[in-house]
């Protein structure tokens, strides 16, 4: 079972120390978040999911790490500086602000239902910023709004550092900024965010190929990480929806608690990109619409060794927020289960890989010596297997520290005991998370019980 509303995860999130209110002590900052002791290993695991099925499950994917201040000129380019805007109106009697595409009625306001609103205008979600000692135009640059153009900059630097041959691709994870005016859902949409992307370049008249290939497999990496088919759709972008240089493009939607939302998007970009940051563009035969760039020094073209043609390659993109998937994957582990007799119990049934504590170490009795130091002799046995955090929980109390452990998601704890000192052969007692069954194993065959487990 899910859980029944956003009110339930965000409190979770705060409890367990998932994510917290960025600046809470002074009120907070809507739409930014600081991630806790949980929510960093959560989002990590994630991002080391996602990686290795772009980068070391596949061999047609270089990594790429851009910078997150970037030159005024490639928004100007890429189109964002003209087009990335939201139109904005506001209510003259209750004194709201929103965004006129997502009001349920264009003429009336969401809140009062006032008809008194503004005409809309333009509202540009770049941040902008001023590198330098002195504020002038030569100092202006930006915040990246996402990390795709720093892929597409670094084409021909890839390309000719790693000797690639058409199709491949350019993978980051990253921080992106857009000034939102309407963050909302807690961090489904924020102003400071982590992006999953990867772009895929291609021979042009291969984009349908590789656009129903990339659908296919990413479909199936969310159902890897523990989202029930029954809870994603996918959603095709009709002519309306389209921006003006896709040729097509379908998002992966995922129930939210607040319904059906944008999880991530595949798109056919055609030329636009490379084409729209190349030098000389009239040397090649670029299909999209692209504004005449008179600053690029450097051709983003491929010259195919074989036929000797030169081009600039399509693009096939897949884009993910990472804050999204948080939002997603603990709202699929969530759940509260009947133990019988009026007690209940929270529990978050990560996959193992994604889960931010795999093993939890808890004494029998709080702060004693002997106990105290098997339980870091085991604890150092286990990190070296390498399979992540394992904690060491000093509380004493057996059952709190277990409930404390199901609600963020340990896999298995074990637990060191008098009979751990006493016995020959030692042994440890097990419990499993999900089934909350116990059993004994010797400490001599942990880190192979523990290998196995997480294999």
């Amino acid at each position: 079972m899910s859980a029944q509303s956003m009110d339930q995860l965000v409190s979770l999130c705060k409890r367990r120390g998932f994510i917290f209110q960025s600046a809470d002590i002074y009120g907070g900052m809507k739409g930014l978040y600081d991630y806790g002791p949980m929510g960093i290993e959560l989002k990590d695991n994630i991002k080391k999911a996602w990686w290795s099925s772009m980068i070391y499950e596949r061999d047609d994917i270089e990594g790429l790490e851009a910078s997150l201040i970037s030159h005024s000129i490639i928004w100007k380019y890429s189109g964002h500086e003209e087009t990335f805007s939201d139109p904005l109106v506001d209510c003259k009697d209750c004194k709201s602000r929103m965004r006129q595409d997502k009001m349920a009625d264009q003429t009336k306001c969401d809140k009062c239902g006032s008809t008194n609103i503004t005409e809309p205008r333009d509202f540009n979600l770049l941040f902008p910023l001023n590198v330098g000692p002195v504020v002038d135009d030569g100092s202006k640059a930006y915040l990246r709004a996402e990390t795709a153009q720093g892929s597409y900059l670094n084409f021909k630097n890839v390309l000719d550092s790693t000797s690639r041959k058409l199709p491949f691709g350019i993978a980051q994870v990253g921080k992106s900024f857009r000034n939102e005016i309407m963050a909302r859902n807690f961090i489904f949409r924020t102003r400071e965010f982590e992006q999953m992307e990867m772009q895929y370049f291609i021979k042009p008249g291969e984009n349908d190929k590789y656009f129903k290939e990339w659908k296919e497999t990413r479909y199936q990496w969310w159902l890897d990480q523990g989202i029930k088919e029954e809870n994603i759709k996918w959603h095709k972008h009709d002519e309306n929806e389209l921006i003006f240089y896709a040729n097509q493009a379908s998002d992966i939607e995922y129930r939210f608690p607040h319904g059906f939302d944008e999880l991530e998007g595949v798109h056919d970009r055609t030329d636009y990109d490379l084409g729209s940051h190349t030098k000389n563009q009239a040397d090649f035969d670029i299909q999209a619409k692209v504004k005449v760039n008179t600053h690029s020094n450097t051709k983003l073209n491929y010259l195919d060794q074989v036929t000797n043609e030169s081009y600039i390659p399509f693009v096939v993109e897949t884009a993910a927020g990472l804050g999204r998937a948080m939002i997603a994957i603990m709202n699929e582990a969530y759940e509260e289960e009947d133990l019988g007799d009026g007690k209940t119990r929270t529990v978050m049934k990560f996959k193992k890989h994604l889960a931010p504590i795999k093993v939890a170490i808890i004494p029998l009795k709080k702060n004693n010596e002997k106990i105290m130091e098997k339980c870091s002799e085991i604890k150092k046995s286990l990190l070296k297997l390498g399979i992540g955090r394992v904690s060491l929980e000093n509380t004493g109390n057996i059952g709190k520290a277990y409930r404390r452990q199901d609600e963020v998601g340990t896999p298995i704890c074990i637990t060191v005991d008098f009979e751990t000192l006493e016995e020959t052969p030692a042994s440890v007692t097990i419990r499993d998370r999900d089934t909350m069954e116990q059993h004994r194993v010797n400490v001599a065959d942990l880190e192979t019980y523990v290998r196995n487990f997480f294999l």
